[in-house]
């Protein structure tokens, strides 16, 4: 097969055009899904200034990396994303090895990521009563549920892109809706409950951050904004759904009487970005409150040492059960945990459709042209089999366990914001 008739067939796949707020739930599934075990990662990082620091995210993400992905939306309306830019930079041997050490690591990203959130789901999963009740021996295993919900995603790609997309657009919505009753319960208690949030202020004012190591010692307004500004970098993973975002621009819809209409999918995709952004930020912002302040969860709860609390890893989820030491919500207990875990593991477990989709449109952009693959590379089917072995690869290696593959996720995300 000819690289040319091979590059068709990848392209077939792809002849359908979706509405921005479909594509926005395709890149949402990693972007969103993070509020899984974000809030726990915050308070590891910055204590209860983890409020405070995702603030400073927020505002890094809004006014720095929004704008400059914006501006690479509008310059790449044929989905090359922030690779394909620097590609124009450099010329000859300089051009494949730039290119190829960043498709190096944009590839281990959006690998990660897929393994990542298969096995932080399988670790909710197996960690649910009723499933841990009812679920034969063999099937509560960590390794297996892992490999299980890979291979199931790669199954889902088989099938066909619409069946994906349709899928992601249920599994956001009934996730924001269960996160956003959560969150909104939580601020609300806060609110009619001020002592609480006094008791936080008090805390970070006289220096008790809950932290093991401070980056900054000392107390008072201006080492609390340091100590902050410190950390904020580890609770930015989430960021990568934004290179995400602009690789998907060639799936944009234009417009009804010209979908393909450059145009018309650059605004699009500035909308993608801007609504995901936004959306996020209110969520960020909310579950710091709610999950951060040593009021509706104890620190002791979020701690991996020496003992692991209960809520971590899994702070919203905590709250949903009904375990907080406050009455919340009426509506808290184990019925509704249930369905909240549930929506939680389906949207980790679909966080890999929105990093598979990145690949399928980048290795057959690069790799098959530069030399560096063979020519069946640029096909579909033949492509995503060959990711979900790489998928199951990856899992055997670091043990499907969650916190092992933390380093090489966040140095692909690092490097492709910078």
């Amino acid at each position: 097969m000819s690289q040319s008739s091979s590059t068709q067939q990848h392209d077939q796949h792809q002849h359908h055009h979706y509405a921005w707020w479909l594509i926005m739930c395709l890149c949402g599934v990693d972007y969103f899904s993070t509020l899984g075990y974000q809030p726990s990662i915050a308070f590891e990082g910055a204590g209860t200034l983890a409020p405070i620091a995702t603030l400073i995210l927020v505002l890094v993400t809004l006014f720095g990396a929004l704008p400059v992905y914006r501006h690479v939306a509008g310059e790449t309306p044929d989905g090359v994303g922030s690779i394909g830019m620097i590609e124009r930079l450099f010329h000859g041997w300089w051009n494949k090895i730039v290119v190829l050490v960043l498709v190096g690591f944009a590839a281990t990203d959006f690998v990660i990521t897929k393994t990542l959130s298969a096995a932080d789901a399988a670790a909710h999963l197996i960690s649910n009563s009723l499933y841990e009740a009812e679920a034969p021996a063999f099937m509560q295993g960590q390794m297996f549920v892992t490999s299980t919900l890979l291979v199931l995603l790669g199954a889902m790609f088989l099938r066909g892109f619409s069946e994906v997309v349709g899928l992601a657009l249920v599994l956001v919505v009934a996730y924001l809706g269960l996160t956003a009753i959560v969150v909104g319960a939580g601020l609300f208690h806060l609110v009619t409950h001020p002592a609480l949030l006094q008791h936080w202020l008090a805390e970070i004012t006289s220096g008790n951050y809950h932290l093991s190591h401070a980056p900054i010692s000392g107390s008072g307004p201006w080492v609390a904004l340091g100590i902050a500004c410190i950390v904020f970098p580890k609770l930015a993973l989430g960021m990568s759904g934004f290179e995400t975002g602009v690789l998907q621009i060639h799936l944009m819809e234009g417009t009804k009487d010209d979908p393909t209409n450059a145009a018309a999918r650059i605004a699009n995709t500035r909308k993608l970005l801007v609504s995901a952004a936004l959306i996020m930020s209110v969520f960020l912002i909310g579950s710091s409150l709610v999950t951060g302040t040593d009021t509706l969860i104890p620190a002791d709860e979020l701690r991996l040492e020496p003992v692991k609390g209960k809520a971590m890893d899994r702070a919203l989820a905590y709250i949903a059960h009904g375990e907080s030491p406050h009455a919340i919500c009426p509506l808290f207990g184990r019925m509704f945990g249930s369905v909240y875990d549930v929506s939680t593991i389906l949207i980790l477990w679909f966080a890999g459709a929105s990093a598979m989709s990145g690949l399928l449109n980048m290795v057959p952009r690069y790799l098959p042209r530069y030399g560096m693959a063979p020519e069946w590379a640029a096909a579909y089917r033949p492509l995503v089999m060959a990711f979900t072995a790489i998928n199951l690869l990856v899992t055997w290696a670091f043990r499907a366990d969650v916190s092992a593959q933390g380093g090489a996720y966040a140095t692909g995300v690092l490097v492709l914001m910078t």
